[in-house]
């Protein structure tokens, strides 16, 4: 693709400490089917091989460029990618994942068939349990029940769903900064509200490589995260002021904290810390679809019995362990 030619895709990559998965997501993308398409890595400030790589990969094929910048989080790595797109439409590609060759091509020629701002399509999950087929139907095509399925039924995320660049432009939609989660989600609901024609297409091309040493570190839960969780909800809460999920989404987003909290908070909430905070949470407990030993574990949590429910779970998760191994 000569460097004048508007390119049809453009792929964009946030990328931070990524140097042991980095190039297998970086082939899998450039041994697409569509040629017409350009690759845009932001190296978010990585400190190990990521940055000499991307470089690598610029210099051996002129459809990559990269922004090298300093750390500012996974929202603001996408936002300085869609700023610098060129593409007729565009999608993301975590570096820890992978695409099938077939990606691009195929998401591309449903969008022109259907005329479509946004092109929604199912997905592998991989993990060391082996490979799962991850539907992505939406309950129907218009905008405001697409809109909903987003918070209750479909994943948020930005790297299933090929989008037409304008309409990120003409809605003035950006990534929120300072969040380092649920930035997807909050981008896809944005550009939801605005009325977008949406397609579905029923083929997984996108391997999200589930990682559970990650997501176990994750359950840490810190002072920052709780702020951050807050800022979190507060962001969906207006976003979503004029539409009737606001409250929906608001207690969902509730639990999803107070659930956070209970389970990596141990080492920083006392019993009566957590009443204190949690409180308020209780209605939003109730309201939860989780199941009903967990909510209730947090039930009590909320009113005041935290540590002995931390240690009340750990022991029924050791003799779920136990007869697993039987």
């Amino acid at each position: 693709m000569d460097q004048l030619t508007t390119p049809l895709v453009s792929v964009i990559i946030p990328i931070y400490q990524a140097e042991k998965t980095l190039c297998k997501a970086l082939d899998s993308v450039l041994g697409q089917t569509l040629t017409e398409f350009e690759v845009i890595l932001i190296d978010d400030g990585s400190t190990d091989n990521s940055g000499y790589i991307c470089d690598e990969y610029v210099r051996k094929d002129r459809r990559v460029k990269v922004v090298h910048q300093c750390n500012k989080g996974v929202s603001a790595a996408r936002q300085c990618g869609i700023e610098r797109a060129r593409g007729e439409y565009s999608i993301h590609v975590d570096p820890d994942d992978w695409v099938e060759p077939e990606m691009l091509q195929e998401l591309y020629r449903c969008a022109k068939r259907h005329d479509a701002d946004m092109v929604i399509c199912d997905f592998y999950e991989n993990s060391y349990k082996g490979q799962k087929y991850i539907k992505q139907e939406p309950s129907a095509l218009d905008a405001s029940v697409v809109l909903e399925d987003i918070f209750f039924k479909l994943h948020g995320s930005t790297c299933n769903k090929l989008i037409k660049h304008s309409c990120y432009i003409r809605n003035k939609v950006h990534f929120p900064l300072n969040i380092s989660f649920c930035e997807d989600q909050y981008v896809i609901a944005s550009l939801l509200l605005n009325n977008l024609k949406v397609a579905y297409l029923p083929k997984a091309f996108y391997h999200y490589q589930r990682d559970d040493s990650k997501k176990s570190l994750s359950l840490k839960y810190t002072e920052a995260s709780l702020s951050e969780d807050i800022l979190i909800r507060s962001l969906f809460n207006q976003l979503l002021k004029d539409t009737n999920i606001r409250q929906q989404v608001y207690s969902m987003k509730s639990y999803m904290i107070v659930s956070k909290a209970f389970f990596g908070g141990r080492h920083l909430f006392s019993s009566k810390m957590f009443k204190e905070i949690f409180i308020a949470y209780v209605s939003y407990v109730k309201e939860s679809k989780s199941n009903w030993i967990e909510k209730l574990l947090i039930y009590i949590s909320c009113r005041g019995g935290y540590q002995f429910c931390v240690r009340l779970f750990d022991f029924l998760l050791q003799i779920n362990h136990n007869l697993v191994r039987k």
